[in-house]
Protein backbone atom coordinates (compact mmCIF):
# COMPACT_ATOMS: atom_id res chain seq x y z
CA UNK A 1 0.00 0.00 0.00
CA UNK A 2 2.80 2.71 0.95
CA UNK A 3 4.30 1.94 -2.82
CA UNK A 4 0.83 2.42 -3.89
CA UNK A 5 0.57 5.76 -2.35
CA UNK A 6 3.86 6.74 -3.14
CA UNK A 7 2.75 6.07 -7.10
CA UNK A 8 -0.25 8.19 -6.64
CA UNK A 9 1.48 10.62 -5.40
CA UNK A 10 4.13 11.06 -7.66
CA UNK A 11 1.29 10.94 -10.24
CA UNK A 12 -0.55 14.08 -8.74
CA UNK A 13 2.82 15.91 -8.68
CA UNK A 14 2.94 15.34 -12.14
CA UNK A 15 -0.57 16.39 -13.23
CA UNK A 16 -0.23 18.83 -10.97
CA UNK A 17 3.01 20.21 -12.97
CA UNK A 18 1.55 19.81 -16.04
CA UNK A 19 -1.25 21.94 -15.37
CA UNK A 20 -0.09 24.55 -14.45
CA UNK A 21 2.82 24.59 -17.35
CA UNK A 22 -0.81 24.29 -19.59
CA UNK A 23 -2.13 27.35 -17.78
CA UNK A 24 1.23 29.58 -18.79
CA UNK A 25 1.18 28.45 -22.23
CA UNK A 26 -2.87 29.27 -22.64
CA UNK A 27 -2.18 33.08 -20.40
CA UNK A 28 0.78 33.84 -22.98
CA UNK A 29 -0.42 37.17 -25.04
CA UNK A 30 -1.54 36.92 -28.55
CA UNK A 31 1.14 38.20 -31.43
CA UNK A 32 -0.03 41.63 -32.32
CA UNK A 33 -0.82 42.65 -35.22
CA UNK A 34 1.91 44.95 -37.23
CA UNK A 35 1.88 48.71 -36.58
CA UNK A 36 2.77 50.27 -39.90
CA UNK A 37 4.23 53.90 -39.79
CA UNK A 38 3.99 56.75 -42.39
CA UNK A 39 7.18 55.66 -43.46
CA UNK A 40 6.23 51.61 -44.26
CA UNK A 41 2.94 52.94 -46.03
CA UNK A 42 4.35 55.58 -48.31
CA UNK A 43 7.04 53.12 -49.64
CA UNK A 44 4.31 50.69 -50.75
CA UNK A 45 2.04 53.09 -52.26
CA UNK A 46 2.91 52.73 -56.26
CA UNK A 47 1.94 56.57 -57.71
CA UNK A 48 1.45 55.02 -61.18
CA UNK A 49 -1.52 53.38 -59.91
CA UNK A 50 -4.96 54.39 -58.26
CA UNK A 51 -5.38 50.68 -56.56
CA UNK A 52 -5.27 49.49 -54.55
CA UNK A 53 -5.77 52.44 -52.27
CA UNK A 54 -3.47 52.52 -49.11
CA UNK A 55 -4.61 54.56 -45.68
CA UNK A 56 -2.96 54.25 -42.35
CA UNK A 57 -4.72 55.15 -39.36
CA UNK A 58 -4.00 54.23 -35.44
CA UNK A 59 -1.01 51.85 -36.91
CA UNK A 60 -3.13 49.77 -39.13
CA UNK A 61 -2.85 49.40 -42.68
CA UNK A 62 -6.67 50.30 -44.96
CA UNK A 63 -6.81 48.26 -47.87
CA UNK A 64 -9.38 49.41 -50.49
CA UNK A 65 -9.99 47.24 -53.71
CA UNK A 66 -11.00 49.05 -56.84
CA UNK A 67 -14.48 50.14 -56.66
CA UNK A 68 -17.64 49.41 -58.60
CA UNK A 69 -18.95 51.33 -61.95
CA UNK A 70 -21.60 52.53 -59.70
CA UNK A 71 -19.41 53.90 -56.83
CA UNK A 72 -16.92 55.89 -58.84
CA UNK A 73 -19.96 57.70 -61.31
CA UNK A 74 -21.30 58.86 -57.12
CA UNK A 75 -18.15 60.42 -57.07
CA UNK A 76 -17.59 61.65 -60.23
CA UNK A 77 -21.25 62.97 -60.39
CA UNK A 78 -20.83 64.79 -56.78
CA UNK A 79 -17.21 65.78 -57.29
CA UNK A 80 -18.34 67.63 -60.83
CA UNK A 81 -21.10 69.42 -58.58
CA UNK A 82 -18.80 70.37 -55.35
CA UNK A 83 -16.17 71.21 -57.93
CA UNK A 84 -18.11 73.93 -59.64
CA UNK A 85 -19.89 75.03 -56.46
CA UNK A 86 -16.04 75.80 -54.97
CA UNK A 87 -14.98 77.38 -57.72
CA UNK A 88 -18.08 79.81 -57.81
CA UNK A 89 -18.19 80.77 -54.15
CA UNK A 90 -14.22 80.82 -54.17
CA UNK A 91 -14.21 78.21 -51.21
CA UNK A 92 -11.20 76.34 -52.35
CA UNK A 93 -10.43 73.33 -53.96
CA UNK A 94 -12.33 70.43 -54.55
CA UNK A 95 -10.58 67.21 -54.94
CA UNK A 96 -10.48 62.89 -55.68
CA UNK A 97 -8.37 60.45 -54.51
CA UNK A 98 -5.45 59.31 -54.54
CA UNK A 99 -4.06 61.51 -51.92
CA UNK A 100 -2.16 61.95 -49.50
CA UNK A 101 -3.34 63.88 -46.18
CA UNK A 102 -1.96 63.89 -43.05
CA UNK A 103 -4.09 65.72 -40.89
CA UNK A 104 -2.36 63.60 -37.71
CA UNK A 105 1.13 62.68 -37.23
CA UNK A 106 2.10 59.27 -38.70
CA UNK A 107 -1.76 59.43 -40.29
CA UNK A 108 -2.69 58.92 -44.25
CA UNK A 109 -5.82 59.48 -45.32
CA UNK A 110 -7.54 59.09 -48.77
CA UNK A 111 -11.57 60.16 -48.88
CA UNK A 112 -13.17 59.72 -52.25
CA UNK A 113 -13.73 63.74 -52.71
CA UNK A 114 -12.27 66.12 -50.48
CA UNK A 115 -12.33 70.01 -50.55
CA UNK A 116 -8.91 72.32 -49.46
CA UNK A 117 -9.95 75.67 -47.96
CA UNK A 118 -8.59 78.47 -49.51
CA UNK A 119 -6.28 79.23 -46.29
CA UNK A 120 -4.51 76.11 -46.14
CA UNK A 121 -3.49 77.01 -50.36
CA UNK A 122 -0.37 78.27 -50.84
CA UNK A 123 -0.44 81.73 -53.04
CA UNK A 124 2.86 81.35 -54.84
CA UNK A 125 3.83 77.73 -55.16
CA UNK A 126 1.60 75.13 -56.32
CA UNK A 127 -0.41 73.24 -53.67
CA UNK A 128 1.22 70.15 -52.70
CA UNK A 129 0.09 67.31 -49.98
CA UNK A 130 1.86 68.97 -47.22
CA UNK A 131 0.22 71.88 -47.37
CA UNK A 132 -3.04 70.16 -46.82
CA UNK A 133 -3.52 70.48 -42.66
CA UNK A 134 -7.43 71.06 -43.17
CA UNK A 135 -10.71 69.84 -44.96
CA UNK A 136 -13.69 72.07 -45.17
CA UNK A 137 -15.29 68.76 -45.87
CA UNK A 138 -14.66 64.89 -46.55
CA UNK A 139 -16.78 62.61 -48.44
CA UNK A 140 -16.83 58.61 -48.12
CA UNK A 141 -18.86 57.02 -50.63
CA UNK A 142 -20.15 53.17 -48.76
CA UNK A 143 -18.23 50.27 -50.18
CA UNK A 144 -19.31 46.39 -48.96
CA UNK A 145 -15.28 46.25 -48.23
CA UNK A 146 -15.24 49.55 -46.16
CA UNK A 147 -18.50 50.15 -44.61
CA UNK A 148 -17.08 49.61 -40.71
CA UNK A 149 -13.73 52.14 -41.50
CA UNK A 150 -15.92 55.05 -43.15
CA UNK A 151 -19.04 54.75 -40.88
CA UNK A 152 -16.83 54.39 -37.36
CA UNK A 153 -12.97 54.81 -37.65
CA UNK A 154 -12.37 57.27 -40.47
CA UNK A 155 -15.84 59.06 -38.76
CA UNK A 156 -14.11 59.63 -35.54
CA UNK A 157 -10.89 60.46 -37.13
CA UNK A 158 -12.25 63.25 -39.76
CA UNK A 159 -14.15 64.69 -36.88
CA UNK A 160 -11.72 64.76 -33.92
CA UNK A 161 -9.28 66.61 -36.60
CA UNK A 162 -10.41 69.65 -38.51
CA UNK A 163 -12.82 68.72 -41.00
CA UNK A 164 -15.59 70.12 -40.74
CA UNK A 165 -18.31 68.21 -42.54
CA UNK A 166 -18.07 64.51 -43.24
CA UNK A 167 -20.54 62.88 -45.68
CA UNK A 168 -21.38 59.49 -46.05
CA UNK A 169 -23.06 58.31 -49.36
CA UNK A 170 -25.05 55.33 -49.54
CA UNK A 171 -26.07 53.85 -52.87
CA UNK A 172 -27.80 51.25 -51.73
CA UNK A 173 -30.08 52.98 -48.98
CA UNK A 174 -29.94 56.16 -51.27
CA UNK A 175 -28.85 58.47 -48.70
CA UNK A 176 -26.44 60.74 -47.32
CA UNK A 177 -25.30 61.08 -44.19
CA UNK A 178 -24.04 64.61 -43.22
CA UNK A 179 -21.72 64.43 -39.92
CA UNK A 180 -20.26 67.52 -38.31
CA UNK A 181 -17.97 67.65 -34.95
CA UNK A 182 -20.91 69.41 -32.55
CA UNK A 183 -23.74 66.25 -33.53
CA UNK A 184 -23.84 62.85 -31.58
CA UNK A 185 -25.79 61.48 -34.87
CA UNK A 186 -25.90 61.76 -38.29
CA UNK A 187 -28.16 64.07 -40.21
CA UNK A 188 -29.92 61.92 -42.45
CA UNK A 189 -30.50 63.21 -46.08
CA UNK A 190 -33.23 61.16 -48.35
CA UNK A 191 -34.34 64.00 -50.39
CA UNK A 192 -32.21 67.15 -50.32
CA UNK A 193 -28.56 67.97 -49.02
CA UNK A 194 -27.76 71.87 -48.24
CA UNK A 195 -24.34 72.65 -47.67
CA UNK A 196 -23.84 76.17 -46.58
CA UNK A 197 -19.80 76.62 -45.36
CA UNK A 198 -18.72 79.97 -43.78
CA UNK A 199 -17.65 82.47 -46.29
CA UNK A 200 -20.32 81.30 -48.63
CA UNK A 201 -22.99 83.30 -50.78
CA UNK A 202 -25.05 80.59 -51.35
CA UNK A 203 -25.74 77.29 -50.14
CA UNK A 204 -24.90 73.74 -51.81
CA UNK A 205 -27.85 72.34 -52.89
CA UNK A 206 -28.36 68.40 -54.27
CA UNK A 207 -31.57 66.70 -54.93
CA UNK A 208 -30.45 63.41 -53.66
CA UNK A 209 -33.74 61.10 -55.26
CA UNK A 210 -32.30 62.94 -58.50
CA UNK A 211 -28.56 62.57 -57.85
CA UNK A 212 -29.42 58.73 -57.39
CA UNK A 213 -31.38 57.91 -60.18
CA UNK A 214 -28.38 59.39 -62.46
CA UNK A 215 -26.18 57.20 -61.85
CA UNK A 216 -26.96 54.42 -64.63
CA UNK A 217 -25.42 51.74 -62.97
CA UNK A 218 -27.14 51.93 -60.50
CA UNK A 219 -30.76 52.33 -62.45
CA UNK A 220 -31.65 49.15 -64.08
CA UNK A 221 -32.12 49.13 -68.15
CA UNK A 222 -35.46 49.07 -69.51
Amino acid sequence: MPERDDRWAMFVRAELQFSSYAEQIMGMPALRKRYWTGADVRSIIDESRHWPRYELLDGELLVTPAPTPAHQIAIATLFTRLFEYCERENLGIALMSPADIQLAPETIMQPDIFVVPNDVVPANEPLRWPHVSRLLLAVEVLSPSTLRQDRVAKRDFYLANGVEEYWIVDTNARIIERWTPSRDTPDIRPAELVWRPQGSSTSFLLDVPAFFQSNRALVPRS
